[in-house]
């Protein structure tokens, strides 16, 4: 299971985990502000000083955290800093959008399938850095992006939801990522409105979403 029960009717708390500019952070700001995502972001942390989220967050008014791995002894005791922060920011699920660090099990026993991700590619095929350069180097014809629960592998946790892009052959590795980063945009929201739902449930690595086409109620 999800583990994400009990909420009653308040909004799902997210604490997002951003390196860079937080494209995927405004996407999940705008959908809340749609009212298509029932969540609010409680806390933004980067492991960046310059990183262009945390001003998006700040100009929001959402509580905006620099957290130095440079001032931490081991990856250990950073990623106990991490998980502090979200817990004090009383998030129900964490939210890692550009963050380029990977997480352990210091961190994720804290937050049993309660992390997730994005990746730009269909996995299993392509983990790790540089998906849309692995996808035209091997030449596939259809790409896309990836919203997973976050596990100690690479890029290996269960898959709740994934968009198709066509490769196209003069497609580089930036028109590429650009048109996935598109569709980022729209699935990202979308898989956290399902668990904001209580519609996701996690059965070894299959992920069943309640109301889909294949899936009990």
């Amino acid at each position: 299971m999800s583990g994400l029960g009990g909420r009653g009717a308040r909004a799902l708390r997210l604490a997002v985990l951003a390196s860079g500019r937080g494209s995927n952070f405004e996407a999940i700001c705008r959908a809340i502000d749609a009212g298509l995502l029932d969540a609010r972001v409680v806390v933004l942390i980067s492991d960046r000083a310059d990183a262009a989220a945390l001003d998006k967050a700040r100009a929001r008014g959402i509580a905006a955290r620099f957290l130095d791995p440079a001032a931490f002894s081991s990856r250990e005791d950073y990623e106990r800093a991490l998980a502090d922060c979200c817990e004090q920011a009383g998030a129900d699920l964490v939210v890692l959008a550009g963050f380029m660090r990977l997480l352990g099990k210091t961190f994720l026993s804290r937050f049993p399938l309660r992390t997730v991700n994005i990746h730009p590619a269909l996995l299993p095929s392509f983990p790790g850095l540089h998906a849309q350069r692995q996808a035209i180097e091997y030449g596939v014809r259809f790409s896309g992006c990836t919203v997973h629960f976050v596990d100690e592998g690479v890029d290996t946790g269960p898959i709740i939801a994934q968009a198709v892009v066509p490769v196209y052959p003069e497609d580089d590795e930036d028109s590429l990522a650009a048109r996935i980063l598109e569709q980022e945009h729209r699935l990202y929201p979308h898989a956290l409105q399902l668990i904001a739902a209580g519609r996701v449930e996690v059965e070894g690595r299959r992920v069943k979403v309640r109301g889909e086409k294949g899936d009990e109620e």
